[in-house]
């Protein structure tokens, strides 16, 4: 009896009382049977409209898993009680403890929750015995449940990126609210019709408030975005078309003359070893890296070049005035344009039509830094679970992830 005491004060089963403790062994090892009965002269309510009611309609026995004891799962034998509820009909009981379908004491629901945010749902599930199917679904009742529907009231500034969901070139969009971190919407696909979805989330109100779209050199995304919130500045990122202009005009350039080098026979393995060279910051290289560098460009008068008006390039994200640099901009793309490399000059008439989007950083002053740093923090989250089924719960585990400040 004093066990049974004991027991039922850790337990704090509201409305029920201990009335037998036993043993089962199965599989897994040793179980922890409690057998719980309704307490006398309780006031019970209605799960459904909460009105107190003493009418008993029926009972069901059913086995609940509850938090482990000193390492030994336990398993609830709890008579759930149907009341009769005047206004509602034949009704569950509500219990602060237990949910009204659920398997799972809300104890045992939250632990389970809290664990999932630092480890894969896998190893939850074996922690508690629990299938995985069940982990996920608790976990995704309680991100529903902490999370809400998102709130867009007062959205002003956003960015917008791609990430890869599946291999195979299959991407998904995430959206940013830039002023608090805070992931708005995430949504499969990269395309107009994909995240038009989030405008008509945003609604007409919405979409007029929005003031800048942070963005990479997405055809689509500028598109949407001119429809819907035309009076939004559109920002593209430094990041991008220097990622752009690495691929397509140093990595280009650097492959010709290696292999005009090959031809003429003369030392091209300088060239094919040092790529990194180039296309890292000048600032990051380490004083031999340096040495080395300079040896490379001095050696090759048209890597000197495009290496050269790359740096000038990223100067322009320096202006804070747009006709300062719109200035800058039309000295830059003369040299490029004189510079007779191919490939640099083919980069800066694609660029020219960019341009309006790259002086809006003289206004707002963003970047895709935080959404890229976000991307990398999606990966891990895909990477702790092996990758997802589900993609409204890989949502749901992003925007937990980025609430906001």
């Amino acid at each position: 009896m004093a066990n049974q005491e004991c027991i039922a004060q850790l337990g704090g089963w509201e409305g029920y009382e201990v009335a037998q403790i036993g043993q089962e062994y199965r599989e897994g090892g040793r179980w922890c049977v409690i057998r719980l009965e309704p307490s006398q002269g309780l006031e019970r309510c209605c799960s459904s409209c909460g009105q107190l009611t003493t009418s008993i309609h029926d009972r069901e026995d059913r086995r609940v898993r509850d938090l482990p004891i000193f390492e030994v799962p336990v398993e609830l034998i709890v008579p759930r009680l149907r009341l009769y509820c005047p206004r509602c009909g034949p009704k569950l009981e509500s219990l602060g403890w237990l949910e009204p379908y659920a398997r799972s004491t809300r104890r045992l629901a939250d632990s389970v929750a809290r664990l999932c945010k630092v480890l894969p749902i896998g190893q939850v599930a074996d922690l508690y015995g629990l299938a995985w199917s069940t982990v996920k679904s608790i976990d995704c009742r309680y991100l529903e449940r902490e999370l809400g529907p998102v709130d867009l009231r007062g959205v002003r500034i956003i960015g917008m990126d791609e990430f890869a969901i599946h291999k195979g070139h299959r991407y998904a969009t995430v959206v940013v609210d830039l002023s608090c971190k805070r992931v708005l919407w995430v949504g499969r696909g990269h395309g107009r019709e994909d995240i038009r979805q989030f405008f008509e989330l945003l609604g007409p109100e919405g979409c007029q408030q929005i003031q800048a779209v942070a963005m990479d050199m997405n055809g689509a995304y500028a598109q949407e975005v001119r429809a819907q919130c035309p009076q939004a500045d559109i920002v593209y990122d430094l990041f991008h078309v220097v990622a752009k202009y690495a691929r397509e005009v140093i990595d280009r350039v650097r492959s010709q003359e290696v292999a005009r080098a090959r031809e003429q026979h003369s030392e091209h393995r300088l060239l094919k070893s040092d790529r990194w060279l180039l296309l890292r910051n000048a600032h990051n290289l380490s004083p031999p890296q340096h040495i080395r560098l300079q040896e490379l460009l001095a050696a090759n008068r048209t890597l000197m070049k495009v290496y050269v008006l790359r740096d000038d390039l990223k100067s322009l994200w320096d202006y804070r005035h747009a006709g300062y640099a719109e200035l800058f901009w039309r000295q830059w793309y003369r040299r490029a344009i004189a510079s007779r490399v191919k490939p640099l000059q083919l980069f800066a008439k694609r660029l020219k039509p960019y341009l309006p989007g790259i002086l809006s950083h003289c206004r707002f002053p963003l970047h895709t830094s935080l959404i890229e740093g976000i991307n990398n923090k999606i990966k891990v989250i895909k990477r702790m679970a092996y990758g997802f089924r589900d993609d409204d719960y890989f949502f749901l585990k992003i925007r937990a992830a980025f609430p906001g400040n």
